[in-house]
């Protein structure tokens, strides 16, 4: 049987890579991220370009226009063909790494994290390829579809992220390892904050191929690092077959298996957390750009870049909030803080109609992404080791889910309320955080030290 006897082919450690000098994790995630958060706005941009064209509307959003709140019905049909077309990437990108990024989350617990990090580099080098291809020879647009998927293949950003956070989880202990998660998502945002500013200003004094280019090159260095340059944190790696439903089998294990106490409680529950947290996040941002660009704001890319710098600008202040914070908090009141200035960003979104407002509410989310990795690192505190690659695997597959839900939700809630109240979305996701701030509340109240929980290193 599988799960008994390891052929002898399973069982051989893995020959050691040659590596430059052994660098950290967080430079692969902010290339990554750079390049993707390039890319974003300008998909959505260069989709409303498109739909423009075919439907003979000249995208012209001036103030006289902005000012009536009527929009054009030409405009309306280019909003819902981009915010559908938006949802079909999605759907595409996320149903195949629904499967790819959780089997390759749980392979790098045997192989090591830096396989995997290859591997999801050259998928998002893929993706931008085809990007690149669509807008050059201007391709029909269902080939983005294509590229997401391609992307997918290969474990997309989640994957990547996946093993990113093993890695930090590998080298942390328990007590250090929030800090250490939140200064990893930090890359995160301040790559996006980097990217959106540089985007909108090149998208207008170039158009839109040259940041394609550049999101290649840095996606070229990015999977030279992963090969070359990281520092393997796996031990022992061991060569371990990829396609076995074993590493599969490994995550659902975490969330039946009974011990240790309460552990498996705790990790459904805060999976249920951060998947209401993520399609939140993800939702609002799928829709943003559109809201900014249509009727009553009617944005310019410029602004647009502005905008997406200011989505990612809490990556960065939640890490200096957290960091503060947690002199006098313990962590889940942090997290409550953070939902409740999350939400309160979301219900300013819903009734902005000026871009003093708009700004307003990307203010009020400065604290809003000290969830993310609160709850990742509590998660982190229930399981073994030797567990971390598949718990941070369950945690991808949760956030594709997430993912695909708010894709699901807000991109078909958006054209379908827009005409009764336009940033109704954002209201729902404002209704749906309290549901995480409930249940972190609740399993602080079961078990209120589980971060001192300790489980053996690996000898």
């Amino acid at each position: 049987m599988e799960g008994r006897a390891t052929p002898p082919t399973e069982a051989r450690a893995l020959p050691k890579a040659p590596v430059l000098f052994r660098g950290p994790v967080e430079p692969l995630v902010f290339l990554a991220n750079f390049a993707l958060v390039l890319q974003g706005p300008l998909t959505t941009q260069y989709l409303w370009h498109r739909f423009s064209t075919d439907l003979g509307y000249n995208g012209t959003r001036d103030r006289g226009d902005c000012g009536n709140h009527t929009a054009n019905p030409i405009q309306q049909e280019v909003e819902t063909l981009t915010s559908h077309w938006t949802l079909y990437m999605n759907i595409g990108g996320f149903l195949v790494d629904l499967f790819s990024s959780t089997l390759l989350g749980a392979w790098s617990d045997c192989v090591g994290r830096r396989p995997v990090l290859v591997l999801t580099s050259l998928g998002l080098l893929l993706q931008v390829v085809v990007s690149i291809f669509v807008v050059q020879l201007e391709l029909h647009v269902g080939f983005f579809v294509l590229g997401r998927i391609l992307c997918g293949l290969f474990g997309d950003f989640n994957g990547l992220l996946a093993a990113s956070f093993a890695s930090v989880a590998d080298v942390t202990t328990p007590r250090n390892r929030t800090i250490r998660i939140a200064i990893l998502e930090a890359c995160i945002g301040v790559a996006g904050m980097l990217a959106s500013l540089l985007g909108g200003h090149w998208l207008r004094a170039q158009g839109y191929a040259n940041p394609f280019w550049l999101a290649l090159a840095l996606l070229i260095v990015m999977s030279l690092y992963g090969a070359f340059c990281f520092g393997e944190t796996v031990k022992e790696p061991r060569s371990t077959r990829l396609f076995t439903l074993r590493h599969h089998l490994s995550i659902v294990q975490l969330y039946v298996n009974p011990a240790p106490e309460k552990s498996r409680k705790h990790i459904a529950l805060y999976s249920l957390a951060i998947f209401l947290v993520i399609t939140v996040h993800f939702g609002a941002q799928d829709i943003l750009t559109l809201y900014e660009l249509s009727t009553p704001l009617c944005w310019d890319s410029k602004l647009v870049g502005y905008g997406s710098a200011a989505q990612q600008l809490p990556y960065l202040t939640s890490l200096l909030g957290l960091r503060l914070l947690q002199c006098c908090l313990a962590d889940t009141w942090v997290a409550e803080i953070g939902l409740a200035f999350n939400a309160l960003g979301m219900v300013v979104f819903a009734f902005a109609t000026i871009t003093p407002l708009m700004f307003t509410g990307y203010g009020l989310l400065f604290l809003s992404l000290v969830i993310t990795p609160i709850i990742r690192a509590k998660l982190s505190k229930l399981v073994g080791h030797s567990e971390q690659g598949a718990l941070f695997s369950a945690v991808a597959c949760v956030n594709s889910l997430a993912m695909l839900t708010a894709s699901g939700i807000f991109n078909s809630l958006y054209p379908a309320t827009r005409n009764f109240m336009k940033g109704f979305p954002f209201l729902l996701g404002a209704g749906l955080l309290f549901i995480p701030a409930i249940l972190i509340g609740i399993l602080e109240r079961i078990n209120p030290h589980p971060e001192f929980q300790q489980f053996p290193h690996r000898p």
